[in-house]
């Protein structure tokens, strides 16, 4: 099996061009090519496939093998690679998820035509009523609600960007215990299908400092639907603009809800690392 693994600010993942491999069980090579120790190492596996509706489509398999709608760091580096691989050879790109059909707009590098750097994201309308999170309890919006997690009360707001999302705002993101808390939200009965989440401190009206912990692949250098969900939930709890900038453990996101059309935009890089090939498990 050909791969390429490609990262948006650390977010990592293993590319397959399913226009030309095809996996029999992708869930499974997913577990295999993510670990860092025994595989290639990364927060999951993406396929680049055929569609019918778009110029590609993107199916997007988790650590632990769990299939996601969508991620916004790695639908970024599937747009750099369909376009320097030749797919796709347009600055607008259209891409298939289960969360949707997103429009994409690259930017080639001034010196280098050829080759992508920044990648931003139509990331579609944010979803804030508790049945589109999906989170159980009254019908309504999710905001500033009181969630009792292992005995703790805490304060969320729940965005769901085609993935459901859980805010938390917090003073020091940075001592916070991600790795205790984490997986306590993610399994949460009140979700349903799981969760992630982020933990945000408001710098100031246009900057916001998080981390977050992944369902599916725990605490990730960056994540592009939380963040897109965080600068939502921030402007919804009257904390920021609508145009803001995000650093993750990985780097910073540009991000923008934009009021004409309720849409978020997310702006930010796309890298390759290395290319090579599988022969482990599912190959």
């Amino acid at each position: 099996m050909q791969f390429t693994k490609m990262h948006g600010l650390g977010n990592d993942y293993i590319y397959v061009n399913g226009f030309e491999e095809q996996l029999a069980d992708p869930a499974t090579v997913a577990r295999a090519v993510s670990d860092r120790h025994f595989g290639i190492g990364g927060d999951g596996l993406i396929l680049i496939l055929p569609s019918t509706r778009a110029d590609c489509r993107m199916r997007m398999f988790n650590a632990d093998g769990s299939e996601a709608q969508m991620c916004g760091n790695g639908i970024r580096c599937l747009a750099k690679y369909v376009y320097e691989h030749d797919i796709a050879r347009q600055t607008d790109l259209r891409v298939e998820t289960l969360a949707g059909v997103l429009s994409l707009e690259l930017f080639p590098q001034a010196a280098n035509p050829n080759h992508i750097e920044q990648v931003r994201v139509n990331m579609g309308e944010p979803r804030l009523q508790r049945e589109d999170i999906p989170m159980k309890g009254a019908p309504g919006q999710v905001l500033r609600e009181s969630l009792d997690v292992d005995g703790t009360p805490f304060e969320i707001t729940a965005v769901s960007m085609g993935n459901p999302h859980c805010i938390v705002f917090i003073d020091d993101p940075q001592s916070f215990d991600v790795a205790y808390w984490g997986p306590k939200f993610e399994r949460h009965p009140a979700f349903p299908e799981g969760v992630n989440t982020e933990f945000v401190r408001v710098l100031d009206n246009r900057t916001f400092q998080m981390r977050v912990w992944e369902r599916g692949s725990g605490e990730t250098l960056a994540c592009g639907t939380g963040a897109s969900a965080v600068a939502v939930a921030c402007h919804l709890n009257g904390k920021t603009a609508r145009r803001l900038t995000g650093h993750l453990l990985g780097g910073a996101l540009e991000l923008e809800w934009n009021e004409a059309d309720n849409h978020v935009y997310m702006t930010g890089p796309a890298v390759e690392v290395f290319s090579g090939e599988w022969h482990g498990q599912g190959a």
